[in-house]
This record gives C-alpha cells, sequence and structure tokens, in this order.
C-alpha cells in the first residue's frame, strides 16, 4: 500500500511540477484534480487527472476531495495547490477537509493577512521591508458613493506610467470585465480611470491597487520560494533571477524563465516576515532589484508555492522532502537551500535568448545551456511516451506565437 499520496489541485505545469517533485524523491503515483483534461498532464504515467467540471466553486471542490477520499481509503493523502482561490477554498474548509488530508496551509487568520497586498505592505513596513509607494482604491467604496462618477475624483500621487493590481488574487479570479489582465501596466490617467470604470461596473467586491514602477525590465525580478515547517522552522529557501515573464493577459507576471541564484538578504528578509506572521506551509515571494535605491523591493507574498516551482526541485532542494518529513514523518530536519545553478525555463532557449540583452547575462546562460543546465517541468525522463512528448514539445513551441503577439520585442520595462 502506498504511504502517502499527493493530491493536486490545478491542472497547469506548477501542480505537475510539484508533484513530479514527490515522484522524483518517493516514487509515489499522485493525482490531480482539474476542471477540465489539461495538456500538462497529457499521458503522464504517474499522475491520474481527475477532471470535474466547476471546481472553482468551493462546495463543489471540497465534495470531489471528499469523493477521492472514499476512493483512497486507508491511504494519507497530501493535499497540494498552487492557486490562491484553491488555497482560500481548502483554508476555509479545513474542518471537512482534515479528516481525509494532510492540509499543509497556514490558518484563515494568517491567510487574511498574507493574502491581502495591503496587509503584506504593512507587516514589510513593520519590519522595514522596503515596498513600493501605493495607493490602495476601494472599489466598493466607489459603486456605493456613485460608480464611474466618482473615480476622476480620486487622487493618486503617483508618477506614470503605474502598476496597477488586485489586492487579492482570490477575490479577482470571480470578476470579468473587458481587458482584464493578472496585473495592468498603465500609462496614463485616463487609462487608469478607464480600468477602475470597468472594475466598478464588474462590481469587483474588493481593492485594487495602483503601485509605482520600479525601474528595470524582469531581468531585475527575483522569486523566493520558502516552507515553514510545524514547529516554526524555516525549511526551505530557494531564490532565483527571473529572465522573462509570460505576457498572454492571464498569465502575465508569471516567470517563465529563472536562473537560480542566492540573494541572502531576501532570505533573511522573507524568514522574518513568516516568523512575524506565524506563517506555515509553502510561500512564494515576489520582488524586484530597484536601481535607485540599490534594495529589492517586495510586491507581495502568496500563500503557497508558486507555479515555477521547479526551479527550486531542479536547484537541489526537492519541496516535497521537507514537507513530508515535517507532516507525514513529524521529523525536524536540517534546514536546505537550493544552490545549484540551474536555467528554469518552459518557452524555447532560442526565444529566451532574444529577449536577454544585457551581454554578461547572456553569456552566463549560453554557460549555463553549453554545460547542460537547462531544465523544463514537463520535460521529465521518467513520464510519458511519444503522445505526452509530443503535446510538450508543441506546448514549448507554441511560445513562438504568444510572445510575437504580445510581447515581439524586448523593452526597457517588460511591458
Amino acid at each position: 500500500m502506498t504511504e502517502f499520496l499527493p493530491v493536486g489541485v490545478g491542472g497547469d505545469i506548477g501542480v505537475y511540477a510539484l508533484l513530479r517533485a514527490f515522484h522524483e524523491q518517493y516514487g509515489t503515483p499522485a493525482v490531480a484534480l482539474s476542471s477540465v483534461a489539461t495538456r500538462a498532464m497529457t499521458d503522464s504515467t504517474f499522475v491520474t487527472n481527475v477532471v470535474v467540471p466547476g471546481i472553482d466553486d468551493a462546495d463543489v471542490l471540497v465534495a470531489a476531495l471528499e469523493d477521492l477520499a472514499a476512493a483512497h481509503a486507508g491511504v494519507r493523502l497530501v493535499l497540494l495547490t498552487n492557486a490562491d482561490w484553491y488555497v482560500r477554498a481548502i483554508i476555509e474548509n479545513r474542518e471537512r477537509l482534515e479528516k481525509h488530508y494532510l492540509v499543509p496551509f497556514c490558518s484563515l487568520d494568517v491567510l487574511d493577512v498574507v493574502s491581502s497586498k495591503e496587509s503584506f505592505a504593512a507587516v514589510c513596513d513593520r519590519l522595514d521591508i522596503p515596498t513600493p509607494r501605493t495607493v490602495p482604491v476601494d472599489v466598493a467604496d466607489l459603486v456605493a458613493r456613485g460608480g464611474r462618477a466618482r473615480v476622476a475624483e480620486l487622487e493618486v500621487d503617483l508618477e506614470f506610467p503605474v502598476v496597477a493590481k488586485p489586492s487579492s488574487s482570490a477575490e479577482y479570479h470571480y470578476v470579468s470585465f473587458p481587458g482584464k489582465r493578472k496585473i495592468h501596466h498603465v500609462d496614463s490617467r485616463a487609462e487608469l480611470d478607464e480600468l477602475l470604470g470597468h472594475l466598478v461596473d464588474a462590481g469587483y467586491p474588493g481593492t485594487f491597487l495602483v503601485q509605482e514602477l520600479i525601474p528595470g525590465d524582469e531581468t531585475q525580478m527575483r522569486s523566493l520560494t520558502a516552507y515553514r515547517d510545524s514547529h516554526g522552522d524555516i525549511t526551505l529557501l530557494a531564490t532565483g533571477r527571473v529572465l522573462l515573464e509570460e505576457h498572454t493577459p492571464g498569465t502575465l507576471g508569471i516567470p517563465a524563465a529563472i536562473l537560480t541564484e542566492q540573494y541572502e538578504d531576501a532570505m533573511e528578509a522573507a524568514s522574518r516576515f513568516l516568523h512575524e506572521v506565524g506563517y506555515l506551509g509553502f510561500a512564494n515571494f515576489d520582488y524586484k532589484w530597484d536601481p535607485r535605491t540599490g534594495r529589492h523591493v517586495y510586491f507581495e507574498m502568496n500563500p503557497r508555492i508558486g507555479r515555477n516551482n521547479y526551479y527550486v526541485t531542479a536547484a537541489g532542494a526537492n519541496p516535497a522532502r521537507v514537507l513530508v518529513e515535517d507532516l507525514v514523518h513529524g521529523n525536524r530536519i536540517e534546514p536546505v537551500r537550493a544552490s545549484a545553478e540551474v536555467l528554469y525555463t518552459v518557452v524555447p532557449v532560442r526565444l529566451l535568448m532574444r529577449y536577454i540583452l544585457e551581454p554578461g547575462l547572456r553569456a552566463r546562460l549560453r554557460a549555463v545551456v553549453r554545460r547542460g543546465g537547462v531544465v523544463h517541468p514537463l520535460k521529465y525522463s521518467r513520464d510519458g511516451g511519444l503522445r505526452r512528448r509530443a503535446t510538450v514539445w508543441a506546448m514549448t513551441a507554441n511560445f513562438y506565437r504568444k510572445y510575437k503577439q504580445f510581447y515581439p520585442r524586448p523593452t526597457d520595462t517588460g511591458y
């Protein structure tokens, strides 16, 4: 009998990569629960993709997870996801789910602190961790006070261009409006007013943040992954330099390529933050190097592992191991850091190099490529046959079309 079974909610690359980490470490099969069959899971030999339409609805999701648990009676089930809206649904239904699953997520009170970018910034301010200047816009208040007519009255004491994004990704997931993007780059006040008007019309219930644009292209972005265990120890830290982000409207800002690099200051800042809020589980920080101050500026902390998590495994710090040792075996372990230099990429290397303008960085990447240090989360020699390899090849090649349409040439701002 299998000692434990990882169950991932979602069907994207990040869920596959996390389940792959479990398979690499323990050889265990896995289940992925998704609303549609996804190409990331096509013909996998170790992942069973269970399709349940409508799992964005919390009641549907919880019922499906209970059915899945009934079908695997006697097996310890480890519940995983890398999407904010699923994290909230799982935590809000923890009492029901913990009857069947190990639930490696923080408490609801802590989630409310870390999942709001406003609350995140408040904690950072207490800890002297830099964040961008921000103007919060309470969209529900605008609706209550008259809607679009009130938008022009807002005081936005920032220089354009600016960045605009939701305070809560989970709330934003359920709203729809023309031109919706994961992150909006806004060039003028008129453009900002139009965006806020769409949010008012859509009845968006949360807060939208207007932030200063930190100078520099995407290669100045950074990613940090951490795990704080049930004893309060941070047993995993990994950092990387983003080389290129995705640019389709629904995935804008998600790293498409990362070069692992160790940033001690970021590890120290993230550790202080996680201890301050009493966090449990995986966390993913997004931050950027600010050339004006020579410091990293922190944008948000995602209360789960990132979609790009395979850079952590490939660099020598398997996230599955730290979770299993903590929650399945109950062991305290020595902290690990991802130390190997690898190039994580979901786009073809040839395409990636078009967007790397710094000569020294291009030379480093060529050296990594020459020594075989390139990793792709879906290219797993222990999984799948010809059909799966063809699917992954097609998914990778399709990025040529996507970048031609949405980001045809590199810019000094990344948009």
